[in-house]
């Protein structure tokens, strides 16, 4: 039996006492460590009982008022929430009144004393009442909030519960409906002006009364506290002098009332408008605030008596500049700015940049670096907030840069110039290498703007450029010696060069790649200047890398570098690193050379080409990646590094050379064929199974990008490239390594099977070049083609494993060369299919025999479908069919089950690749392999599906409807035949349907498909059925129309309702707006009634108000408007109909 009582007041009964003091100690025995799961969940069971009780609640408020015990207030208001978000509707009014009456007086009586984590979840409890009743049932609510606010006793807890209100009530959880949602967020925008007048109220008075009794006498005109710059960046005087005021001394209590108004401003900010609420004298007082974080007089007055009391306090006030900067930056990320706005965000920009100036100066007592890391130290200063006032820093000038820029720069009274020297020094003063990436990306921003600016105002390029060429030279250099070990080895030797990142990349890596993304973006600019700056300094470690030479000596077991002492060894160390990582800038710039500036700069270009070509000879000949030196674990790894970017940055010119080449081959191309000719010398010795891969890859690539994009004429009759065509095609050298195998053999092929730039068909010597390619394709495939004798004989394990390695070295060779010619000319694939024909065939023959072996039959499918991609036309009408026949037989449904369920992820890759291969027979145009529609489509629906359709694993599945699509899209005349008759008689097409079960089968599987949680296939299926409507109008099909349009919307609006692919709310609602949209007043008569008439968990009234509030919109935002409120508002129903008492009567 449950005793009321009225209020905390009044007198309690034994029975509540006595239910007290369990709770007590039930609360007490879950959280002790001895207690058991099994008994916790026990005890669980039994609170979550008593909480859904009517009536509860009652003794909740007797235990609220009368216990000491955190678990047991904690569980109190936990049984309040739930009875007022989810049974609210259901508890009697008087029942209400009395919660609504009671639960503040317990917060007014007790909020000093309280925990602050109590006391935050009552004003949150009280706040969820206002969310339901204000203003129709609570209408003092808000009236009590700002009450409490001028109240100077409950300041504090006024704003606690103003922030709560504008967390939880402006942009409320899905439990309401969308009417109530829009009449809070209207109730609170009327309240917004005099929120904020009263924050400003608060913030300025407590400014103002410690600023009159600030003792400390105000700085001497000759300190340069008012710096040169002030006068610029603050058009008025009195706003300097405002600036320049001392902080204020704050005690404990007026620094907490701080804070709070601070942070609920910075969440006012997140969603009310910018208007002419926010004052010029709210923004002042916020950046009067913002100077706690960057005064750093505030720590040393806050620490002169040395006690730990102080140096809190030292930390609260840098508390407020973060708090202060982060209401900055919510009104700086709002890319709407209304006109009359505009004049507010400059004084904004103006203000923020004089503390950008106060940061960045440079005085006796502190370098700028120091000064930036004391600021950013505070991160570990407080527990409660995780930022520092240096990142919150950056943030503003990243939203500065990306958002605003663009509207202040036309201001004639803004210094932009000088705003970027201040950012100058802010960046290279920076105490972490993440604030200083973080600047790199805003100098990446700003060069973006700067870029697309002038490409839009052309006339006006040199003018643009000459405000900006001093501070864009200043960059590049400083972030030139940035990644220099000369100038910053301290900093560079801290980054991690081992550990790779989610991007496969190093510390270091990271560091040089956005270094040079900078220098890159400059070279765009003024690519004189950045040319004239970064090559001088290149030369320079050039000198020290080709002057080695001298230092080696021969020794008993080969060459040796004669440097030993310590320093010595060092220096070498820090230029070998300073060379790779500027030969890598060399290479990052090789595309400001070509093009339409080609011969401008081509004298620049010639000279990089040259020395990179000396180099890379050098470094093979004088073999220093061989080399014995002092310290073998660092000197070894920076010699092999250097040569591997030499030949990788050479690399990067093969687009200049190939320029080059068509612009010389008629007249003297000495100069060209020298340059070829050097590099292939270079490249020659280090293809060796001897030499570190690193180095041997990077010589591959380079040898590849000479015979792909360079293909000079006289490249086959090299000595160097015959050399490598022997060493290839000579079966007693030992094999290189997978990926040079394929590198080099790519190369090769490419020498014999692209055409020669320049030169007309006749000249091309095709004849000879075929017979060349034959002859290396046979060399390379001997060990493959013998295979197909024995390949029916049962095999011995160890001969199998051997029969295996063969297969995956052929076929990976013979997959690259077919891709790396499958764009070119016909010719070419000529060439290459006549090569090719006997390894295909032979593969074919093969591959019955490895059916089992799920991971050969995973690299022969793979061989097939780069041919089907590359050749499908070379290898003709007949042998295609062959292949695909073969195929369609050996999948059987036995196979199908066996690879997809018993063999794993390859397996399931087999099938995949099979089902690509399909993909591509599907797609091909022309009657030719229309005879296999049917047996693909019987394959798909009748073999694949039945597997695939009840698994959860998402495998197979994209690439099963993938391959339905292609079938459909690409042959929609199989299904609908359109005749020409037909629509004259009748003057509409009414096209015959032909195969209309197979059709229906697909259409049901793409239905069923949207009832599974894989969200990336819901998002490819939704896709495909919206590409077939815009190509093909499949909505508006009668079969479509008639039999499925409803049941497709049906669908997307239960996957709406269940929010299980939340993701994907837009597209579903656009595609829901295509499918009604074919017939609006099907949709609307009947579909809509018949939709909510079929939903359960509410009642006919709901119904009917869920029907009315779903406008007859035939526009698209209104429409998917109306579906997403319909959504929200059932839910929300539901929500309330769930939480109702059992046999509550709804009127």
């Amino acid at each position: 039996m449950i005793n009321l009582v009225r209020c905390p007041s009044e007198e309690h009964t034994a029975s509540e006492e006595a239910s007290l003091r369990a709770l007590e100690s039930l609360m007490t025995e879950f959280f002790h460590n001895c207690t058991t799961n099994e008994r916790k969940r026990e005890i669980e069971e039994l609170l979550n009982n008593f909480a859904q009780q009517i009536g509860a609640w009652r003794f909740c408020l007797y235990f609220l008022s009368s216990t000491r015990n955190d678990y047991v207030m904690m569980y109190s208001l936990t049984v309040f929430e739930n009875l007022i978000n989810k049974m609210w509707l259901g508890v009697p009014s008087q029942d209400k009144m009395e919660i609504r009456s009671c639960l503040p007086k317990l917060l007014l009586a007790h909020h000093k004393t309280l925990p602050y984590f109590i006391r935050n979840k009552l004003c949150k409890v009280i706040v969820d009442i206002g969310r339901q009743d204000w203003p129709m049932f609570y209408h003092d609510f808000f009236t009590n909030i700002l009450q409490l606010i001028q109240s100077p006793v409950t300041t504090p807890l006024g704003l606690i519960m103003l922030k709560t209100t504008s967390e939880e009530l402006a942009c409320p959880r899905e439990d309401l409906s969308v009417a109530r949602k829009e009449e809070l967020r209207k109730l609170l925008l009327d309240q917004v002006q005099t929120v904020l007048g009263l924050l400003t109220g608060i913030l300025e008075s407590i400014w103002d009364k410690h600023s009159v009794t600030a003792a400390t006498p105000p700085p001497s005109p000759t300190s340069g506290e008012s710096g040169d710059l002030l006068s610029s960046l603050l058009q008025s005087p009195s706003a300097a002098k405002l600036l320049n005021q001392p902080i204020p001394i704050l005690d404990t209590e007026s620094e907490y009332i701080c804070s709070l108004a601070l942070e609920c401003l910075a969440h006012l900010f997140s969603w009310i408008p910018l208007s002419t609420s926010i004052t010029p004298s709210l923004l002042t007082t916020i950046f009067h605030f913002a100077r706690f974080g960057c005064d750093t007089r505030v720590r040393k007055m806050s620490s002169v008596n040395g006690s730990s009391q102080n140096s809190v306090l030292g930390q609260e006030r840098g508390r407020l500049g973060v708090l202060a900067m982060s209401c900055i930056n919510e009104l700086m990320s709002k890319n709407c700015v209304p006109m009359e706005f505009e004049e507010y965000l400059l004084r904004m920009f103006q203000q923020t940049f004089y503390l950008l100036q106060k940061i960045t100066k440079e005085n006796n007592a502190h370098t700028v670096k120091s000064r930036l890391e004391e600021l950013d130290e505070r991160v570990l200063c407080w527990g409660r907030q995780a930022e520092s006032y240096i990142e919150k820093f950056t943030d503003f000038l990243r939203l500065f840069v990306s958002v605003h820029l663009r509207r202040i720069e036309s201001y004639s009274q803004f210094p932009v110039v000088e705003f970027l020297a201040l950012l100058f020094k802010y960046t290279f003063h920076q105490p972490t290498h993440e604030g200083y990436f973080s600047c790199l990306d805003i100098w990446t921003l700003f060069l973006d703007y700067l870029t697309s600016k002038i490409k839009s105002r052309l006339a006006d390029k040199e003018a643009v450029l000459n405000r900006y060429e001093d501070a864009l030279v200043l960059l590049l250099t400083e972030v030139l010696n940035r990644i220099q070990f000369r100038y910053n080895q301290a900093q560079l030797e801290e980054l991690d060069d081992e550990t790779l990142d989610d991007d496969q990349q190093t510390e270091w890596q990271r560091y040089l790649r956005q270094s040079l993304e900078v220098v890159a973006k400059v070279m765009e600019l003024l690519p004189t200047h950045a040319f004239s700056t970064l090559f001088p300094v290149l030369q320079d470690n050039l000198e020290v890398y080709l002057g080695l030479q001298q230092f080696v000596v021969t020794s008993g077991t080969g060459h040796r570098l004669n440097i030993t002492a310590e320093n010595d060894c060092r220096r070498l160390h820090c230029s070998l690193r300073d060379l790779s990582s500027l030969l890598q800038a060399v290479g990052r710039l090789a595309e400001y050379f070509i093009g339409d500036v080609f011969a401008a700069r081509f004298n620049d270009a010639l000279t990089v080409v040259e020395r990179l070509v000396k180099v890379t000879l050098y470094g093979s000949q004088i073999k220093l990646y061989n080399i014995e030196t002092a310290v073998p674990s660092v000197l070894k790894p920076d010699l092999i590094d250097v040569h591997a970017q030499s030949l990788a940055a050479l690399q990067a010119y093969a687009h200049w050379l190939a320029q080059f080449y068509s612009e010389v081959h008629r007249q003297n191309p000495e100069q060209f064929i020298s340059l070829v000719s050097t590099a292939l010398e270079a490249i020659t010795p280090l293809i060796s199974s001897k030499v570190q891969e690193k180095l041997l890859l990077s010589a591959c690539h380079l040898l590849v990008s000479l015979a792909t994009t360079v293909r000079p004429v006289f490249l086959i009759s090299i000595p160097a490239v015959q050399k490598v065509f022997n060493r290839i095609t000579d079966t007693s050298a030992q094999r290189l390594p997978d990926k040079a195998q394929v590198l080099v053999c790519r190369a090769l092929s490419n020498v014999l099977l692209l055409p020669w730039p320049n030169l007309p068909e006749s000249e091309q010597q095709w004849a000879v070049r075929s017979t060349n390619h034959a002859s290396l394709i046979s060399a390379l495939t001997r060990e493959y083609r013998q295979l197909k004798s024995n390949a029916i004989l049962p095999q011995r394990k160890v001969q199998l494993e051997d029969t295996k390695v063969i297969i995956h070295q052929t076929l990976s060779v013979l997959e690259d060369i077919v891709e790396s010619i499958s764009g070119e000319s016909t010719k070419s694939r000529q060439i290459c299919y006549q090569s090719l024909q006997e390894s295909v065939q032979v593969s074919l023959a093969l591959f019955p025999a490895f059916i089992h072996q799920s991971d050969v039959t995973d690299e022969m499918l793979s061989f097939f479908l780069t041919l089907f991609q590359g050749l499908r036309v070379q290898m003709g009408v007949p042998f295609t069919e062959q292949i695909i026949q073969t195929f369609l037989n050996m999948f059987t449904r036995e196979q199908l089950a066996e690879s997809i369920l018993h063999e794993g992820s390859t397996g399931c890759r087999v099938v995949e690749k099979f089902l690509k291969i399909l993909q591509v027979v599907v797609q091909e145009p022309g009657q030719v392999f229309k005879p296999f529609l049917p047996s693909v489509i019987s394959l798909c629906m009748e073999q694949v599906y039945p597997i695939i359709a009840e698994r959860s694993s998402p495998d197979v599945k994209a690439e099963l409807f993938e391959l339905l699509f292609r079938v459909l899209h690409h042959n929609w005349r199989y299904f609908f035949k359109s005749s020409v008759l037909a629509s004259v008689q009748r003057g509409v097409a009414e096209e015959q349907m032909e195969n209309e079960a197979q059709f229906s089968a697909i259409m049901q599987a793409f239905g069923q498909s949207f009832l599974q949680p894989d969200i990336h296939l819901f998002k490819q299926n939704l896709f495909y059925l919206e590409t077939l409507n815009t190509k093909q109008k499949l909505y508006h099909k009668k079969i479509f129309r008639t039999t499925m349009l409803f049941q497709f919307v049906n669908v997307l609006l239960q996957v709406l309702v269940h929010k299980s692919h939340d993701l994907l709310q837009e597209e579903i609602g656009i595609a829901t707006y295509n499918m009604a949209s074919v017939d609006f007043d099907g949709f609307y008569s009947a579909f809509l009634p018949e939709f909510l008439a079929s939903c359960d968990g509410v009642d006919s009234n709901q119904k009917n108000v869920l029907g009315r509030n779903f406008k007859m919109d035939r526009d698209l935002p209104s429409f998917t408007q109306n579906v997403h409120r319909l959504v929200n508002d059932l839910r929300y129903y539901r929500l309330c109909n769930d939480s109702l008492p059992p046999g509550t009567v709804k009127l």
